[in-house]
């Protein structure tokens, strides 16, 4: 199968950027994020799409962005933490090395704290996070090949981790 290397699932704030940028780092391979794709393919930050023209049209633009890089990207590609939600989506996951870096909600509010950018932890963000976790938790363990908490640990520590996890050599 073609496409990415590694694939990074997991909640907004849980490092899958930073993570996946040292990833790409020590497996020699380019390092792409669909939320990134999106920015720059819309001209505007996530959090404008959410206001301006609400979630629903923010997954397609998703849906697509995810299906385009897994297309043509070979490297470690990050995906935004709802992209999940789609069933197509997770199908086009099924059989990649996929990664869940998972955390907790105290974890999540350290991280992530009240930040405006974040459109949907808007309104007391802890029990927010709390119900997108419910929601999402057992979609993202569904298509994980390897599940890495981040909780406590360094981003070189996950990226140690998720190199262990899936059995892949630095370059």
């Amino acid at each position: 199968m073609s496409g990415p290397l590694v694939v990074l699932v997991g909640p907004m704030g849980v490092g899958k950027s930073t993570v996946g940028r040292l990833l790409a780092e020590r497996l020699g391979v380019g390092y792409r994020d669909t939320d990134e794709d999106i920015v720059a393919g819309q001209g505007r930050s996530i959090a404008e799409i959410f206001v301006d023209e609400g979630e629903e049209t923010f997954r397609a633009v998703e849906k697509r962005a995810v299906e385009r890089a897994l297309a043509e990207h070979t490297g470690v590609l990050a995906l935004g933490g709802g992209s999940v939600l789609d069933a197509g989506t997770r199908d086009l996951l099924t059989g990649r090395r996929v990664v869940y870096l998972s955390m907790d909600v105290d974890e999540a509010v350290k991280r992530t704290g009240l930040n405006a950018a974040r459109p949907l932890l808007a309104v007391n963000p802890r029990k927010q996070w709390r119900e997108l976790m419910e929601a999402r938790r057992h979609l993202y363990e569904g298509i994980a090949t390897a599940v890495v908490p981040t909780d406590g640990r360094t981003p070189e520590e996950v990226t140690r981790a998720a190199l262990d996890a899936l059995e892949l050599k630095e370059a």
